[in-house]
């Protein structure tokens, strides 16, 4: 999964400023973000549990040094069935939440986050590779407080024959965490501002 931040670190801090960056300007975040981790991932300087939460930050200076992620993983297969993660932009204050999905969805509908409290609107998928498909969304003030009242949380997706599934995911350390990762983030120095989106084409 660190690889995968790597990919979205330079969008998400896109999305301070814009609701989203266009698929140019996320295809130039991916190749500039790529050799680095391909040759040297970064490691986290700082890692806490909360739950089935951990929230992780980085040595490296940046408008988004920390996360918070939970991670699903096929234990016959080892391969991700299913990520989610959030930063916390200080400067903006701002949550951007990414959903890590596995491949052979159908990427027309899109992904919905619901919970007992809380239902998003449709995330639109942004970027596939050899991995799985990814979403980014910003989370508002609102969805991060219903999250935390929830009990169950899952990603409602449809597969490429058109079947529906819904991937549970737990919320089990979900409110400390986030506090943790806004506490976190603070405290790091804040890194260059975030990048403009491209033109739409």
């Amino acid at each position: 999964m660190k690889s995968v931040r790597f990919r979205f670190a330079g969008l998400i801090a896109g999305l301070a400023a814009v609701s989203f960056l266009t698929g140019a300007a996320l295809a130039q975040e991916a190749a500039s973000a790529a050799p680095a981790a391909a040759n040297k991932p970064l490691q986290p300087s700082e890692t806490k549990n909360f739950g089935d939460w951990t929230v992780r930050c980085y040595p490296a200076t940046s408008t988004v040094p920390c996360e918070m992620i939970e991670l699903l993983v096929n234990k016959k297969s080892g391969r991700r069935v299913l990520g989610v993660m959030i930063i916390y932009n200080a400067a903006q204050n701002q949550n951007v939440m990414q959903v890590a999905m596995p491949l052979g969805v159908m990427l027309q509908t899109g992904v919905v986050l619901g919970s007992d409290t809380y239902t998003s609107a449709v995330l639109r998928y942004r970027l596939c590779d050899i991995q799985g498909c990814y979403s980014v969304a910003p989370l508002d003030d609102d969805a991060i407080k219903a999250l935390g009242r929830a009990t169950k949380a899952e990603m409602r997706i449809v597969s490429a024959d058109g079947k529906k599934f819904a991937l549970n995911f737990s919320l089990n350390g979900f409110t400390a965490a986030h506090e943790a990762l806004v506490e976190m983030t603070r405290q790091k120095p804040s890194g260059a501002p975030a990048p403009a989106a491209a033109p739409a084409h």
